[in-house]
C-alpha cells in the first residue's frame, strides 16, 4: 500500500469552449496520444449538434452527459459461498468518468461515416433520453433497483 496518494494532476480549459469538462472527455476520445485528432473529433461532433438543434452545442452535450451518468451502481460481493450483487452510490468524479466512457464507447460502435457524426448522433440521443448509452444507464439503476434487498451488505 502506498504512503502517499497521488497528487491530482491539473486539467487546462479546452482552447474553443474554455471549459475543462470537454478537456477531460476529449482525453477519454483520444487513442494512442492523438490529442489534436481527439479535439478534431469532438469540435465536429459540436458543430453537427449546433447545426441540428440551433442551441448552444455545449450546453445540450452537458445534458446528453447528465442524462447517461448513473447514480447507483451494483459490486459483486461473495457472502457464504454465493455471489451477491451489491448496489452502492458512486463517488462524483467516478459517475462523470463512467459517464463520459458510455457515451464515447456506444458512439464508437454507432453505424456513421465518421467519429465525428457517431459522437454527435450518441450526443442527440442522449440529449433526447434515448440511445444506447442511456439505455445502459437505465439497465444500471434498473439492476440496483432489483438487488436493493441486499444493500445491508454494503461494504
Amino acid at each position: 500500500m502506498r504512503k502517499a496518494k497521488p497528487k491530482k494532476r491539473i486539467i487546462l480549459p479546452d482552447p474553443r469552449f474554455n471549459d475543462v469538462l470537454v478537456t477531460k472527455f476529449v482525453n477519454n476520445i483520444m487513442l494512442r496520444g492523438k490529442k489534436n485528432v481527439a479535439y478534431e473529433i469532438f469540435y465536429e461532433a459540436m458543430d453537427i449538434v449546433a447545426q441540428k438543434t440551433n442551441e448552444d452545442c455545449v450546453e445540450v452535450w452537458k445534458k446528453a452527459l447528465a442524462n447517461v451518468t448513473p447514480a447507483v451502481e451494483v459490486r459483486s460481493r461473495r457472502i457464504g459461498g454465493a455471489t451477491f450483487q451489491i448496489p452502492s452510490e458512486i463517488r462524483p468524479n467516478r459517475k462523470m468518468s463512467i459517464g463520459m466512457k458510455n457515451l464515447i464507447g456506444y458512439a464508437r460502435k454507432r453505424h456513421e461515416k465518421s467519429m465525428g457524426q457517431k459522437l454527435a448522433g450518441e450526443i442527440l440521443a442522449a440529449f433526447k433520453e434515448e440511445g444506447a448509452a442511456f439505455k445502459k444507464k437505465e439497465d444500471t439503476h434498473r439492476m440496483a433497483e432489483a438487488n436493493k434487498a441486499f444493500s445491508h451488505f454494503r461494504f
